[in-house]
């Protein structure tokens, strides 16, 4: 019966509204988030070239480390590109260059900085400039400028955003899809008809949550490949997202089982989904203090698909949270058979109302 009954919910998947979003959520967060992040929160200064005379400068350039340096042919592609921020700064090396410099002669350096870019973006493209012209006159610079990082480097905001992409793409399809599709069965009382044949409620439950499980699955696989950020252990990361999704189908049997209506289901994930996604705000700021994150579930499941997406952790390195994950999946299962019980006591109570009706009828 589990069988017929998720063949029959997987056939209906491309009528259903929450399976559609649920399948096409991971694409559009990673277009958003690449336009938003992959722009406005670039760490490195961005400098554009425009060589008109084949200048030693360019070639310098090339070798500079902590600098994005693009190159281009047209000066007035040059300056729209720094006037939309696409660029910090933009320079102009005139024919002859090179030349003028070496003689002595004070060429006019068009080096033009783009009124969003950051302050410090402009010294430092700034103090650039001028340090790769002084490197083709006859006479030394006075300082010798060395750039010395304090700290740890940290990751772009654009990688530390992968749990939340992640978070986002499993939650939805893990606990809306198999929630929502257990309203449904309850609003149109199919879920009432179908208890009459031999398949019992806990066949309909594992199969809802079968559902959910290889939707979230299949999602969480699409985000880390849509994102370039499957890693090096393939195997470590499915097991990962298989843990994480068995724990969000099981939410998502326990909200569809008490939800009575798809109003009250929003409402419960609108307050109840910070318990789900804040361990992601971690990993975004973390200078936080890491051991608040380990106090949500979603943490043993998330941690480790980002180390071994990011930080090349091995599958023995990501072990123990895992099997915490597990844990606390196998910590649910009565709880979901609480809740799977008291949704059969209200449907056999609801049945009983309806016969004295039918009777009297």
């Amino acid at each position: 019966m589990i069988r017929k009954i998720l063949l029959k919910d997987l056939s209906l998947g491309p009528r259903s509204p929450m399976i559609l979003w649920a399948l096409v959520l991971p694409v559009v967060l990673t277009f958003a988030f690449r336009m938003v992040f992959g722009g406005l929160f670039n760490t490195e200064p961005r400098l554009g070239i425009v060589d008109l005379g084949d200048s030693d400068v360019t070639e310098a350039a090339a070798q500079l480390e902590g600098i994005e340096v693009t190159f281009l042919d047209d000066a007035g592609e040059l300056r729209r590109q720094v006037e939309e921020g696409n660029l910090d700064a933009g320079l102009v090396l005139e024919v002859g260059f090179d030349d003028l410099v070496r003689s002595g002669a004070q060429p006019q350096l068009q080096f033009w900085v783009g009124g969003d870019s950051l302050a410090s973006n402009r010294i430092i493209l700034g103090v650039t400039a001028l340090d790769l012209v002084r490197t083709m006159s006859a006479v030394d610079s006075p300082v010798d400028v060395s750039v010395v990082p304090i700290g740890d480097q940290g990751l772009e905001l654009s990688v530390r955003m992968l749990p939340m992409l992640v978070i986002m793409a499993v939650a939805i399809a893990g606990v809306m899809v198999p929630a929502a599709s257990l309203i449904e069965e309850k609003t149109r009382r199919t879920l009432s008809a179908m208890l009459v044949t031999p398949a019992q409620l806990k066949d309909v439950l594992v199969a809802k949550g079968l559902l959910g499980t290889i939707l979230a699955i299949l999602t969480g696989v699409m985000t880390l490949l849509l994102n370039s950020a499957f890693g090096s252990a393939p195997v470590a990361i499915l097991l990962a997202i298989t843990v994480g999704a068995i724990m969000m189908a099981e939410i998502g049997l326990m909200l569809g089982s008490w939800a009575p209506d798809t109003a009250t289901m929003f409402a419960a994930w609108k307050g109840g989904a910070i318990l789900l996604l804040f361990p992601v705000l971690f990993t975004i700021w973390p200078t936080l203090p890491q051991w608040i994150a380990k106090l949500g579930p979603t943490y043993y499941f998330l941690q480790p698909i980002f180390d071994l997406s990011i930080n090349g952790a091995t599958l023995a390195d990501v072990a123990p949270q895992l099997a915490i994950a597990a844990v606390i999946c196998v910590a649910l299962l009565p709880i979901v058979m609480r809740f799977g019980r008291s949704l059969e006591g209200r449907l056999v109570g609801e049945a009983k109302h309806q016969r004295p009706a039918l009777t009297n009828a």
